[in-house]
C-alpha cells in the first residue's frame, strides 16, 4: 500500500437545521470508512447545519449549534481519520461557507469558501463574505487556528487542499494554485442542486481538473435531506485522479452512503516530475500556501512510519486491469482502434508522399504482427488513391514455416489485391551455412538469425528492384524484450507497428475484421488471431505444425506488457509492479510464475537497449513508446543490477 492514499467522498443524512442529527450522521460515516481503511473522509458543503437553511444562517442559534456539532465531532478521539466537513463560521463581523479540516480530536486549520455564486438559483452573497487573501491566526474553541484559501494539509507525506463547490466552476479554480504549491489531493465540499445534463457536465470538469493539476480530486455533495423548496439534490460522491474517474456512487438515494479508493500519489508524483511544464508554471505563477502539518492528538502514541496502521484491509481499493494497453468495453475499444490505424496509415501516407514512393514491400509470414502491417498499408494505399498492386507481399517459407501460416499468408495477400511473391530461404541459407562453416543440425541463434537475415535481405533487395521502401513489422513488445534479430526483422524502412503492443495488436486486428471492407478475408483473419505466436525458426513438428512457441521461450505477453506499461509510463520500481501484477492477474499466473517472467523482462530490456537505439522511423500512438528520438533514451550500457536485486527479493 506504500504510495496509495485511501480517501472517502462521504455523504451523510441531512435534516436541515438539525445540527446534533446530522452530526450523528457524519460521525457514523466516519467510523465506518475509518473500519474499512480510509486515510481522509470528505463531506459535503454545510453537512453540519445543511446547506439549504437560508435566512436561519444568520441566526445566533443555528450558529451557536453549529459549533457545538463540532465540538462534539472533535470530542470522538477514537476517530483518527482525517475529517473534512462543512460549517458555517463567524468572524469579526463576516460569516463564512467553510471546510474544518480535523485530525485526531482537533482542528487543523479551516477553509473559507473563494467564490460565492449569486446568479439563478443561487444567492450565497446574501448570507456569506468571500475568503479573504490573506491566512490569518484565529482563536476557536480555545486553541489558535490558520483559517484562510491558502492552506495545505499535511498527514506524513500526503498533502491536500480543499476548494468548496463553486471554486471548481470558476474560470481559474483555487485548486490550480493549490496543487503548484504542492498539494496531490484536492477535496472538494460541495451543495450541487441537479439540473438536467448538469452531472455530466460536473464529471467532466473534476476529470479534467484532475488532469490539468494532476492530482486526485475527492468531491462530496450534499444529498438526501436537504430542502426541497426549490432545488433538489442527488448526493453526488466522485473520486478522480489525472483525469480519470475511479469512483462514483450511485445518486438519488434516501440514506447515508460513499464512495472510496485508493489515489495513487507515487504516480502522480512522478508525472509531476516528468512533465516538465508543471514546475515551470508553479514558478511563473509563484503561488504559495502555507503546508500545516497535522501532528496527531498526544491521546495516541503513533509510529510516524505506520500513520493509520489500525486498517484492518489493506486490499488495493482500486481496478487493475492485466491488459494497461487494452481498453474496457466495446464503445472504447473501437474508438482506440479506428484511432491507432489511422495515426499508422497517416503516418504511413506521409513518408510515402515525401518520398513519391508508389511500391510497398512486405514480408507476410501469417502471423499477426505482418497482418497489422499489410492491413494498414491496404489501408494507406487507398486513402491516396494508389493501386493495391504497388503492394509487394512477399511471403518466405523456411525451416519452421507451417501449413496453416503459410496458407493464410497466401490467402491474405490475394483477397486483399496486392502483388504476391513466394521465395522460399531454404536453400539460400543452406549455402548460407555452407560459407560460414556452419553445421545445419545445431540448431542455435545462428541457425535461427541467418533465416531472419536471409528475408530481410530479400525485402531490401526487392524494394531497391522497385523503388519500394520495406514496411517493418515488428511492435513494442518486441522491441522491449529484444525478440528481434539485429539487422533482420529488426530493421526496416518504416516500422508502422513500431509502439503498438503485442496485447493490442491481436485487437486491431480483429478490429479490421469487422470492417465491411474487409469482408472477403474475415475467415482468414479471425484464423490468423488465433494462430499460436511464433517466428517460426526451429522446424514444425511431424504433423507440420508449429513447434517454436514464443510465449513458452520470453514468457506471456500479457505479464511483458504488463510490466513494460508500469516501468515506463509511471516508473514504478519492480517491488510495487509485482504488487500490482498479483492483483491483475489473480487466478490466471502465481507469484512465482509473475516473478519468474519479471526478472527476464528486466534482463532482456536493459540487455537489448543496442537494438532500440538505432530503430527505423515510425508512428508514435501511445504514451508508452521506445524510439530512441522520443520518449525513451537510455544508454545500451546500463546496468540492470538494481532492478534484479529487488526482483530476487521479491
Amino acid at each position: 500500500m506504500e504510495g496509495y492514499f485511501r480517501v472517502a467522498a462521504c455523504v451523510p443524512t441531512v435534516n436541515v437545521a438539525d445540527v446534533e442529527a446530522n452530526v450523528e450522521s457524519i460521525i457514523a460515516l466516519a467510523k465506518e470508512v475509518q473500519a474499512k481503511g480510509a486515510h481522509l473522509a470528505v463531506f459535503p458543503e454545510m453537512c453540519v447545519t445543511g446547506y439549504t437553511c437560508g435566512d436561519l444562517f444568520h441566526n445566533r442559534t443555528l450558529l451557536e449549534g453549529a459549533i457545538k456539532g463540532i465540538e462534539t465531532i472533535l470530542s470522538h478521539w477514537e476517530i483518527e481519520v482525517a475529517m473534512v466537513v462543512g460549517a458555517p463560521l463567524e468572524l469579526n463581523g463576516s460569516l463564512y461557507n467553510c471546510a474544518w479540516v480535523i485530525f485526531q480530536g482537533q482542528i487543523i486549520g479551516i477553509v473559507p469558501k473563494t467564490y460565492l455564486p449569486n446568479y439563478n438559483e443561487f444567492y450565497e452573497k446574501r448570507w456569506w463574505a468571500a475568503a479573504p487573501e490573506e491566512t490569518k491566526t484565529i482563536s476557536i474553541l480555545g486553541k489558535e487556528i490558520k483559517f484562510g484559501k491558502n492552506l495545505i494539509f499535511q498527514i506524513e507525506d500526503k498533502r491536500f487542499g480543499v476548494e468548496i463547490c463553486e471554486d471548481l466552476w470558476a474560470p481559474v479554480p483555487p485548486s490550480c494554485s493549490l496543487a503548484m504549491a504542492g498539494a496531490e489531493v484536492i477535496v472538494n465540499l460541495s451543495a450541487s442542486d441537479d439540473l438536467i445534463g448538469k452531472y455530466n457536465y460536473l464529471r467532466s470538469l473534476i476529470e479534467q481538473q484532475s488532469a490539468r493539476c494532476l492530482c486526485g480530486y475527492v468531491y462530496a455533495g450534499a444529498g438526501f435531506g436537504e430542502s426541497s423548496t426549490d432545488l433538489v439534490f442527488d448526493g453526488k460522491a466522485i473520486i478522480a485522479e489525472n483525469g480519470k474517474i475511479l469512483a462514483s456512487n450511485k445518486r438519488w438515494q434516501s440514506g447515508p452512503q460513499y464512495v472510496m479508493t485508493d489515489i495513487d500519489l507515487e504516480a502522480l508524483r512522478r508525472d509531476r516530475m516528468h512533465l516538465g511544464t508543471f514546475h515551470d508554471c508553479a514558478v511563473r505563477q509563484n503561488r504559495a500556501a502555507e503546508i500545516i502539518k497535522a501532528e496527531g492528538n498526544s491521546h495516541y502514541v503513533m509510529d510516524d512510519n505506520t500513520w493509520l496502521n489500525f486498517a484492518p484491509n489493506h486490499d488495493l481499493l482500486r481496478e487493475v486491469s492485466s491488459l494497461p494497453f487494452v481498453p474496457q468495453g466495446e464503445d472504447a475499444m473501437a474508438e482506440r482502434c479506428d484511432e491507432i490505424i489511422n495515426i499508422q496509415a497517416a503516418g504511413l501516407a506521409k513518408r510515402l508522399d515525401f518520398i513519391r514512393c508508389k511500391s510497398l514491400v512486405v514480408g507476410i509470414s501469417g502471423g499477426l504482427d505482418s497482418t497489422l502491417a499489410l492491413l494498414v498499408a491496404v489501408k494507406t494505399f487507398d486513402r491516396l488513391g494508389l493501386d493495391r498492386k504497388g503492394i509487394i507481399g512477399i511471403t518466405m517459407p523456411g525451416y519452421g514455416t507451417s501449413k496453416r501460416t503459410k496458407t493464410n499468408a497466401m490467402a491474405l495477400m490475394e483477397q486483399l489485391g496486392i502483388t504476391m511473391r513466394e521465395i522460399p530461404i531454404g536453400d539460400a541459407v543452406a549455402q548460407h551455412f555452407k560459407d560460414i562453416d556452419h553445421d545445419p543440425a545445431v540448431q542455435d541463434v545462428t541457425y535461427e538469425n541467418s533465416q531472419a537475415r536471409e528475408r530481410t535481405q530479400i525485402l531490401m533487395d526487392v524494394a531497391n528492384q522497385t523503388g519500394g521502401i520495406v514496411l517493418g513489422t515488428g511492435d513494442l513488445s518486441e522491441l522491449a524484450l529484444g525478440w528481434a534479430t539485429y539487422n533482420g526483422d529488426h530493421m526496416s524502412m518504416y516500422g508502422v507497428n513500431a509502439s503498438i503492443p503485442k496485447t493490442l495488436v491481436r485487437h486491431l486486428v480483429r478490429y479490421f475484421a469487422q470492417e465491411p471492407a474487409f469482408e472477403n478475408c474475415r475467415t482468414t483473419l479471425l484464423d490468423i488471431i488465433d494462430t499460436p505466436i511464433s517466428p517460426e525458426l526451429i522446424p514444425t513438428d511431424k504433423q507440420g505444425n508449429i513447434a517454436q512457441k514464443t510465449e513458452d521461450l520470453v514468457g506471456p505477453y500479457e505479464l511483458h506488457d504488463f510490466f513494460l506499461y508500469y516501468m515506463l509510463r509511471y516508473g514504478f520500481a519492480p517491488k510495487r509492479v509485482f504488487m500490482l501484477a498479483q492483483k491483475a492477474f489473480v487466478g490466471l499466473f502465481d507469484d512465482a510464475t509473475i516473478k519468474k517472467w519479471m526478472r527476464t523482462f528486466y534482463r532482456r530490456f536493459f540487455q537489448q537497449q543496442f537494438k532500440r537505439s538505432c530503430l527505423p522511423d515510425g508512428p508514435k500512438v501511445g504514451s508508452v513508446c521506445l524510439s530512441p528520438r522520443g520518449d525513451w533514451r537510455m544508454p545500451s550500457d546500463a546496468s540492470a543490477a538494481l532492478w534484479l536485486k529487488q526482483v530476487d527479493a521479491l
